[in-house]
């Protein structure tokens, strides 16, 4: 008896040490499910709305599924991280519907050798696609807890080749200029000179325009060898609007 109250208390301790793991293990398996069913929904046209186009570029799909969604959303919202739906992330901002993420980095057509600028770091999520194909993304967001939570967060998930900082992203960064490819995630009024300026030659730029909360389109401008821009739209967006000025108020989110 002695011996079997000895050995007991030890076994149940080493049981307890290894649940935690063994259930940390099988929710990575339902979230890795889930990322799965959600990234295999983005290859069907016309899934949510009339209109959709299924994403077909192979790149962008490993992409969505190597990234955790469930890591860049509010804890309260992780059970709803894989549905195809914008997420609040706090101070009146979202992160991005996968399918928008997916189709915007789609219409990039960034190789894995490009410098990328994103305008409205929000969460990371866009970051952390775009990292997972590019060499380098450099992403600007207005709203300083934001910018300080995501840069935090590509430290913690490893996402070396991603620069986080706060300010006017309206501005562009223009240290590292030019880019092979700008995204804007937050609708602004009309598409920033600054951003334009700072595009390569030969790069493109995918940004919402138009008022805000209403008759928003997503645009693609791009800058032939020459320097010749041209732009296109290419669907109805609805986007929370780029804010300007001082990093203290609502803006941009992904």
């Amino acid at each position: 008896m002695h011996t079997n109250w000895r050995v007991f208390p030890i076994a149940l301790m080493a049981a307890a040490l290894l649940a935690p793991c063994a259930l940390a293990a099988a929710d990575d398996d339902v979230h890795r499910e889930r990322r799965e069913q959600l990234v295999e929904s983005l290859t069907r046209s016309g899934f949510f709305g009339l209109g959709r186009q299924a994403i077909e570029d192979e790149t962008v799909l490993d992409a969505m599924r190597a990234v955790e969604r469930h890591r860049f959303v509010q804890l309260a919202h992780v059970p709803r991280a894989y549905e195809d739906t914008p997420l609040p992330i706090g101070h009146g901002q979202t992160i991005s519907q996968p399918y928008i993420v997916a189709f915007m980095t789609e219409l990039l057509q960034v190789e894995e050798d490009d410098v990328v600028l994103e305008i409205g770091a929000g969460s990371g999520y866009q970051a952390a696609v775009l990292a997972e194909i590019v060499d380098h993304v450099y992403t600007i967001e207005i709203i300083e807890p934001l910018g300080r939570q995501c840069a935090e967060r590509m430290e913690e998930l490893d996402y070396g080749n991603v620069t986080v900082s706060v300010g006017d992203g309206y501005y562009g960064w223009e240290e590292h200029a030019p880019f092979d490819a700008i995204i804007v995630t937050a609708a602004a009024s009309h598409i920033p000179p600054p951003l334009v300026e700072q595009l390569k030659p030969g790069g493109r730029m995918v940004i919402p325009v138009g008022p805000p909360f209403g008759g928003q389109n997503l645009m693609v401008v791009e800058k032939d060898e020459e320097g010749t821009v041209t732009q296109r739209s290419v669907m109805p967006v609805r986007f929370v609007p780029l804010t300007r000025g001082e990093a203290n108020g609502d803006g941009d989110g992904a």
